[in-house]
């Protein structure tokens, strides 16, 4: 089996360092043994770290980010809870899609594709339903390349006594994410994005409040799987786990070795380097004559949303910069499909070489397709 070795610019999964490649690779032991059981201490110690938080309960579970997002919100939701969830993208959408399927009334805030959720018409929101129970929003929505105020946004909320969700899936390690500072209450994220780990574990922390609204909840949380109060027996506690399902244990030797690297580095010393990368590769993007999506102040530099020439096929520039150079770039989803590329430049892609071979790379294939539409 030969696997093509690509460079990762798309909206994920990231390039893996080799040093995360070697630690998937070590022996794998018991989900219940001891050597194991301190390894995910360390690994729980070293979230808080990176979320900014003290809060006990901070995990990563064993599914995609995807889980992370249906986790905190079916934990949170009973049916007939009033739960008010900002929309400006793909992914906010799906975080109102979960709350309906929990039985809850979902009070939709539709904010436009490519700007961020106005804290303006969120708190006018929160004042006309004090019924409800929670605010969910995605501080970086990976659709359109666009940051919220997650502070604003949670100060709101924490001040009209409501629960906060923040989806930072693409956010955590490229942007600041100080989660106790924002009194956020499930913040959740994916290892593949800025902390350059393969896809398939989903960290995420609860607050007190979070974890008080979950234990006195009326009713069984619908979803066996990510029912909280069956999961902590397994990650709360460093002895006596109790068995809950079987872990991924090479998977989180590799977010080990990707957050120590991360660590090592220093998050502030991360932030500054993805924005680094960004203005280096939105300059040379213009010089090519291309245009973002996102205005400048609201733009995330790990996720770079780009707008397609009208006569040029958005499609033949994706196949032949992967088929032929090897790089991956994303196309738009949603209302975005056919008019955006999503430009990556996450954790390990983060590199001054990445930028370079793309923009060499992507002007060649402009000319070629700038050809093909004369033709």
């Amino acid at each position: 089996m030969h696997i093509p070795n690509r460079l990762l610019m798309g909206p994920g999964p990231s390039n893996v360092s080799p040093a995360v490649l070697k630690a998937l690779a070590q022996p794998t032991i018991g989900h219940l043994d001891p050597a194991f059981q301190s390894l995910m201490e360390d690994v729980k110690e070293q979230l808080r770290r990176v979320f900014r938080t003290k809060n006990e309960m901070t995990f990563p579970i064993s599914a995609p980010a995807s889980l992370a997002m249906e986790a905190a919100l079916v934990n949170l939701l009973e049916p007939g809870d009033t739960a008010i969830i900002a929309q400006n993208g793909v992914f906010g959408g799906r975080m109102a899609d979960i709350a309906k399927r929990a039985g809850a009334k979902v009070v939709p805030l539709s904010f436009e594709w490519g700007k961020p959720v106005c804290p303006e018409t969120v708190a006018e929101t929160v004042q006309l339903h004090p019924e409800a129970k929670l605010l969910a929003f995605v501080h970086a929505e990976t659709s359109t390349g666009v940051c919220s105020d997650a502070e604003r946004l949670c100060s709101i909320a924490h001040d009209a006594g409501i629960l906060s969700v923040v989806d930072t899936v693409t956010g955590l390690g490229g942007i600041p994410v100080n989660v106790d500072e924002w009194k956020a209450d499930v913040v959740y994220s994916g290892t593949q994005k800025c902390l350059s780990v393969p896809p398939g574990l989903a960290p995420i922390t609860f607050s007190e409040r979070a974890i008080e609204a979950i234990k006195a909840r009326r009713t069984q949380v619908q979803s066996w799987f990510c029912d909280l109060n069956l999961v902590l027996g397994y990650w709360s506690g460093t002895g006596g786990r109790s068995y809950h399902h079987t872990a991924p244990v090479n998977a989180i030797y590799g977010l080990h070795r990707g957050l120590s690297d991360l660590l090592e580095e220093g998050l502030e010393a991360s932030w500054i380097r993805h924005r680094a990368l960004h203005d280096r590769l939105a300059d040379a993007l213009q010089e090519l004559g291309l245009e973002f999506l996102v205005d400048e102040a609201h733009r995330l530099p790990q996720l770079n949303t780009v707008l397609v020439p009208h006569d040029i096929d958005e499609a033949f520039v994706r196949a032949e910069l992967l088929n032929k150079h090897d790089i991956e770039i994303g196309a738009g989803l949603g209302n975005l499909a056919g008019k955006v590329w999503r430009i990556g430049l996450m954790g390990q892609t983060a590199r001054p070489e990445s930028v370079e071979r793309l923009v060499d790379m992507l002007g060649h294939v402009l000319t070629e397709a700038g050809r093909q539409a004369v033709a």
